[in-house]
């Protein structure tokens, strides 16, 4: 059974695999799910299935502006899925830099343009830019640590904390705890993202996302640094999961 080791200076881990990323990733598509449902057209741009099933509805009661208004943002996941998994080897071998290092400036970027949007910005461009942008995410950060993991929704966080409670009932397992309490974390700081937005959102608006900036160029100096530091070596390796 994989276990996880929860020291952030464990130089086994890239920088992309270690515990405080995914918490911090967590935190942030919290804070995404809130802005897009509170103050951007009441949609969850973090995971597709309600789209699904929304479109599901749709086409069976026959209305199909309904369906494209759900296609355009299915679409978007899927062009970020594509992307995610289409470009790192050509950026880690031509811009010298790993893609999660990329990742992070572009969500900066992102991040900065919807801040700036007027409030009177269709919404559509706020939902689209944060499927894309979560389809990535969600595509390119996979293992915290050895434990497959989830940036962007809560499910199999909520389940993997009902499997390791089931096995340290069963087995009395220590790692199992630690994994449970793995999970639960990312829940934990998932809500707090989206607390967190609702109340900026609230003084804010849309300017409330670049909040977001802090963590996001933590995150990308520390990546960064990660590539600079140590050249070749680490650049080449695959993250766990890919």
């Amino acid at each position: 059974m994989e276990t996880a080791h929860f020291q952030s200076s464990d130089k086994n881990y890239l920088e992309c695999e270690k515990w405080y990323t995914f918490i911090i990733l967590m935190t942030i598509g919290g804070f995404f799910g809130a802005f897009t449902y509170s103050i951007r057209g009441g949609v969850f741009c973090n995971a597709q299935t309600a789209n699904f099933v929304l479109s599901a509805i749709a086409i069976g009661n026959g209305n199909w502006n309904e369906f494209f208004y759900y296609f355009i943002p299915m679409t978007a996941y899927l062009l970020g899925a594509f992307i995610s998994e289409t470009v790192p080897n050509y950026i880690k071998y031509h811009m010298h830099i790993r893609w999660d290092t990329l990742l992070m400036l572009i969500e900066i970027i992102a991040v900065i343009f919807l801040g700036l949007l007027p409030e009177t910005a269709p919404h559509r461009i706020s939902q689209v830019t944060i499927n894309i942008i979560a389809s990535m995410q969600y595509n390119t950060f996979r293992r915290a640590q050895h434990i497959p993991m989830a940036t962007t929704f809560c499910t199999n966080h909520l389940r993997q904390v009902g499997v390791a409670a089931s096995r340290i009932i069963r087995h009395r397992n220590k790692a199992d705890v630690g994994r449970m309490l793995f999970h639960a974390c990312m829940l934990a700081f998932f809500v707090l993202g989206g607390v967190i937005s609702v109340i900026l959102c609230r003084y804010f608006l849309g300017k409330a996302i670049l909040f977001t900036l802090i963590p996001l160029c933590f995150l990308f100096v520390k990546f960064l640094y990660e590539d600079i530091k140590s050249g070749n070596e680490l650049l080449v390796r695959k993250p766990d999961g890919h």
